[in-house]
């Protein structure tokens, strides 16, 4: 399992030499700590509204980051914290998933910190969160499953 608060996550860039340009990588080097052959899905553990949630699924091909009964309840909140969400979800079993709602709260990466609009379903799930291309867009991040990791410029 990787982790990523800021004592834990990589942080390497080269400057290209057309100028400013941020260039994020991995290496053999970044396998460091993973067993290999795998294929093993990259799990984390992220600060989101203050505290360190563990189970967090990086799941580039998802359009929009999904928050679990256990954690909502566990971040102590309320129904009344959420916001209106209309659109229907499909599982990774193909079944349609009604949402209760959405709440937008802060993910700390390091001394970064965006805000994150969670959609919270009442499913089961092995994780606690599943964050998606939004978050890794908004932190300029590249994911990398083979090398349990992420990088983001800092």
């Amino acid at each position: 399992m990787a982790r990523l608060p800021a004592e834990d996550s990589e942080r390497e860039s080269k400057r290209s030499k057309k100028g400013n340009s941020l260039i994020l990588g991995f290496s053999d080097e970044d396998k460091g700590g993973t067993i290999q052959p795998h294929d093993d899905a990259l799990v984390v553990t992220l600060r989101i509204g203050g505290f360190d949630v563990k189970m967090v699924l990086v799941d580039p091909g998802s359009a929009v980051e999904v928050m679990y009964p256990d954690l909502y309840k566990g971040l102590n909140l309320r129904p009344e914290d959420l916001t209106a969400y209309d659109s229907l979800l499909i599982s990774f079993e193909g079944k349609t998933v009604v949402p209760k709602g959405q709440i937008r709260l802060p993910i700390q990466t390091g001394l970064e910190v965006v805000e994150v609009d969670f959609i919270v379903v009442d499913a089961y799930s092995p994780y606690t969160v599943i964050v998606a291309r939004p978050w890794l867009h908004a932190l300029e991040a590249v994911s990398s499953t083979f090398h349990q990791k992420v990088k983001y410029p800092s």
